[in-house]
């Protein structure tokens, strides 16, 4: 098993391409894909492409913090939408979050959309995608008084340090997204991931982003997850094939999927 949790298939960077895309997936091993949306304008076309792809493309329900505007309500009227229609079509609600990198103008409402969208999280029994920017702090806050409840989730593209890995993992039922960011030739994860139980950890690529070495700056794919894993098993010292494994099962477990 390979499982690449975090992948945006569905994006217009696919579109000339994407049966290749999914075989070339398919050649590196990759066994499912799991599809975070963006807003309401990315849930057609995600569906789409887990329609062509059954039980091997996942999606995901919820709206993204760089979505957060003006219009957040109707946003996330239609994720309620969806989910009320058919709550067992989604694995997870995601991704959301905060996200601080390139405007606060709308904190407040992020703030409450991601508040709003953990409660529906509780409510449907589904775990959460987290994705945070420039908002450590302030997504810690959020998620404090729900320790103790049955909230579990993954903490997405996770690039912090030893002592954010360690407050994150006071979160039970929670993992660290791995993904391309750990190959890069001055990253500080691999230091930070040492004190890490493997566990804890979910490999990603966050496609068409964040592309792993040795192929940055190219247009990242679900296939290129293969080397976050040879990355993640040299770091852990481990046969590539068990870190496959164990972070395959941590997906399957937080995700709720069957083997």
């Amino acid at each position: 098993m390979l499982i690449d949790t975090h992948s945006h298939l569905f994006l217009e960077e696919f579109v000339e391409d994407l049966p290749e895309v999914i075989e070339r997936a398919r050649q590196a091993g990759v066994t499912s894909v799991f599809m975070p949306n963006i807003d309401r304008t990315t849930i057609e076309p995600m569906l789409t492409v887990c329609d062509a792809y059954p039980n091997y493309c996942y999606p995901m329900i919820g709206l993204h913090p760089t979505s957060v505007g003006e219009s957040y309500e109707e946003e996330l009227a239609v994720v309620r939408q969806y989910l009320d229609t058919n709550p067992h079509r989604f694995i997870a609600i995601g991704e959301i979050g905060i996200d601080l990198y390139w405007d606060k103008t709308f904190l407040n409402e992020q703030l409450i959309a991601f508040e709003r969208q953990i409660e529906w999280a509780l409510e449907f029994q589904l775990p959460i995608v987290i994705h945070t920017r420039d908002a450590f702090d302030s997504v810690c806050q959020v998620l404090e008084p729900y320790k103790g409840t049955s909230l579990t989730g993954v903490f997405h593209s996770f690039t912090g340090t030893e002592e954010e890995a360690a407050r994150l993992l006071e979160f039970d039922g929670f993992v660290l997204g791995v993904n391309g960011v750990v190959t890069f030739k001055k990253s500080t994860l691999p230091q930070a991931l040492k004190s890490v139980p493997l566990q804890r950890i979910v490999l990603e690529t966050d496609s068409p982003y964040l592309t792993p070495a040795p192929n940055r700056g190219k247009r990242n794919e679900s296939a290129r997850v293969s080397d976050t894993l040879n990355k993640v098993a040299e770091i852990y010292e481990l046969p590539r094939g068990q870190v496959s494994a164990i972070t395959s099962e941590n997906a399957l477990r937080i995700f709720k999927i069957p083997q």
